[in-house]
């Protein structure tokens, strides 16, 4: 009697299962252009705000489930666009009709169908965004965070914020200060300031100004923005080094793999970058170089989920440590889930529990932009 009553859920689990899987098929592509203007703001090398926008994808599925994905642009106006018209003219012929149940398939042929035109750039944020939209639905199909479908490591994510841009008139760094109590009052424990726009001096001032204003116990990162040539970078990194900095990231141009490995090699505090590889092959190429102590992959140009995992898995290989470029949920589900992760980059906003983030628990990505947002930034 027990092996019989024992069989019958389990009949009726893979009659579920075979009807969703003869079902579950991607029916549907859809975008809406964003244009967010924000008050400006600077790093060393670039100025945002006032051109920011960038492109929201649904996948629709005949399993009345929708996947969501929002890829952003802090400047160049014309770039959501673009990433818009691939999604709609290149991409959406691929993935109508493949089931979201195979990731690695999807981005294999995706690759296959645009190698053409190049697989990096603004191609690579359209099919980043496929695969995160992909990743959606599956947790959602599941009804389980998609952390915990890829294997979750923790349920929480140390963060640091990003409170230390250049902004206009702030001679006094009053805006600079305020940000970063802001920062510790939401619960951070570490952020990180720019430096390179202009003098060794004035690095030095920024970087002293946020541990009098942070006080004991916070670390500070320190991100040039790609401002320096070697030399310079090495000059200045040792300065951050004497301070007190954790990290120094993205000091040189990012196709620099031997300079950043001279770097690595002459300082002690870690060196980070990445955030500007579009694939694990460059994170593979950086890495065999021993050019990063901490990798940081971007989700619009490293890849989706199926990508970051194994970049992850190949930076755990060589023991280099991964931090997001980038915060926010779709970052947070991805990090939970690897055992080599640090922090999490955030812009401040989110509450924080003894310096860390909590995983989401809704299942899916936690992608979807507000429906108030997209209402009010969208022009197409």
């Amino acid at each position: 009697m027990l092996a019989a009553g024992a069989a019958a859920p389990l009949s009726v689990g893979l009659a579920r299962a075979a009807e969703a899987k003869k079902q579950f098929k991607i029916t549907g592509l859809e975008t809406d252009l964003l244009r967010v203007p924000a008050a400006p703001y600077s790093d060393a090398i670039h100025d945002f705000g006032g051109d920011g926008g960038g492109v929201v994808l649904r996948l629709k599925t005949d399993a009345g489930i929708t996947g969501w994905a929002y890829s952003s642009f802090g400047m160049i106006a014309g770039g959501p666009r673009v990433v818009q018209t691939i999604l709609e003219r290149e991409i959406k012929p691929v993935v109508i009709g493949q089931d979201p149940a195979f990731p690695k398939k999807i981005r294999a042929e995706l690759w296959r169908a645009l190698e053409y035109q190049g697989v990096q750039g603004v191609t690579q944020f359209a099919m980043s965004a496929v695969d995160i939209a992909v990743w959606d639905i599956l947790g959602k199909a599941a009804g389980m965070p998609v952390y915990k479908m890829l294997g979750a490591m923790r349920d929480r994510m140390p963060a640091y914020a990003m409170c230390g841009w250049y902004r206009q008139n702030d001679t006094d760094h009053s805006e600079y200060k305020r940000t970063i109590h802001e920062t510790l009052e939401a619960g951070y424990r570490a952020f990180k300031v720019k430096v390179g726009r202009y003098g060794l001096d004035d690095d030095v001032e920024r970087i002293e100004v946020g541990f009098k204003t942070a006080g004991k116990g916070i670390r500070i990162m320190v991100d040039a923005n790609q401002a320096f040539d070697r030399v310079e970078a090495l000059r200045r990194g040792r300065v951050y080094q004497q301070l007190g900095c954790y990290w120094y990231e993205e000091p040189i141009v990012p196709y620099d793999h031997e300079g950043y490995a001279e770097l690595a090699a002459a300082l002690d505090m870690r060196v980070a970058c990445g955030e500007n590889e579009y694939n694990k092959h460059g994170f593979m190429d950086l890495l065999l170089k021993k050019g990063a102590d901490v990798v940081q992959p971007d989700n619009r140009r490293a890849g989706g989920p199926t990508e970051w995992m194994e970049i992850a898995a190949i930076a755990d290989g060589f023991e280099v440590e991964v931090a997001s470029h980038g915060g926010g949920a779709v970052n947070l589900n991805i990090l939970c889930a690897m055992p080599n992760a640090i922090y999490m980059e955030s812009g401040g906003k989110q509450k924080m529990v003894d310096g860390e983030v909590l995983a989401p628990e809704e299942p899916g990505m936690s992608s979807e932009p507000a429906a108030e947002f997209i209402a009010k930034h969208k022009v197409g």
